[in-house]
């Protein structure tokens, strides 16, 4: 790979344009935003100006809504041989390229997944991408060729690829990122009205479990947008579960107050299920890799 386009310069654009730069490779930003090109370009990203002949490859680092009609705009101008994107969502942005007729033969979904929730010019980094998943989703009529830039792309960034069906990938998705990105705001909104005494004793855990919902509103309501059924799918059982402990609390609660009519002769304890309850979340923790 000699040379690369990024369109959009956000934190990933840039990032990416950082660390293909950093290999020797010429890169080139574009992006409707001015400001944001010219930023991108003084923090070493790339050069701000149309490359003067087509790529080996772009990355279209926009939103998911608007890959389609960027991608359709960008192959109608001739600026790459081959095409990726980098959005967190792949189905809906896979049907609206189909319907918009652009060359599915060069094109490979993609979505780097990074661990830097930061946004702002010191989050672009060469080093985001190095030893994280890079999802590829390429279709039966990807070409060869479009499928061997990508790869090289992910292996450039030190990324390692992990190829997906689209499908596939957004419901894991909506299971170990959107929901829980969905999960950590509703807890967040929680706290607006706490009151300063209250605060004052919130310790590492709630900072922990609310450090997501400090994400781009707009962005997120387009991903969750794009992923609603999935990620609808999951709140419902996780709402089932939320239930299912809070009526375990009540037991509880109503158990320490004496024993009820019958003893609770039968059946479960109130504490033997709260700690049921308590070990499921540590077997589920225990199964994430090493580093997540």
């Amino acid at each position: 790979m000699r040379t690369a386009a990024i369109v959009g310069t956000g934190r990933i654009g840039r990032s990416i344009g950082t660390a293909l730069r950093a290999r020797g490779v010429a890169t080139y930003l574009l992006d409707t935003d001015a400001d944001a090109v010219r930023l991108a370009q003084e923090l070493g990203a790339g050069t701000a100006q149309p490359p003067p002949r087509p790529v080996d490859i772009a990355v279209l680092a926009v939103p998911p809504e608007q890959v389609a009609p960027v991608l359709a705009e960008q192959q109608k101008q001739g600026l790459a041989r081959c095409y990726t994107d980098t959005a967190g969502v792949k189905v809906r942005p896979q049907r609206q390229i189909e319907a918009s007729g652009c060359d599915l033969t060069s094109l490979v979904g993609g979505h780097p997944l990074v661990t830097d929730d930061h946004d702002g010019p010191p989050a672009a980094r060469a080093e985001l991408f190095e030893g994280r998943p890079w999802v590829l989703t390429p279709t039966g009529l990807t070409s060869g060729a479009a499928l061997n830039a990508s790869l090289e792309l992910v292996s450039l960034c030190g990324a390692v690829p992990v190829l997906a069906d689209h499908a596939a990938h957004d419901r894991a998705m909506a299971l170990v990122s959107h929901t829980p990105r969905l999960i950590a705001t509703l807890l967040a909104s929680r706290l607006r009205h706490a009151d300063n005494a209250t605060l004052r004793l919130a310790g590492q855990g709630v900072r922990d479990m609310t450090r997501a919902a400090g994400g781009n509103p707009a962005l997120w309501t387009d991903i969750l947008t794009a992923n609603a059924h999935p990620v609808a799918e999951v709140l419902d059982a996780l709402a089932a579960d939320i239930s299912s402990a809070a009526a375990v609390l009540r037991r509880r609660a109503a158990h320490a107050s004496g024993p009820s009519e019958d003893g609770e002769a039968a059946g479960e304890q109130p504490g033997e299920a709260l700690a049921r309850l308590l070990e499921l979340g540590i077997k589920g923790r225990n199964r994430l890799p090493s580093g997540t």
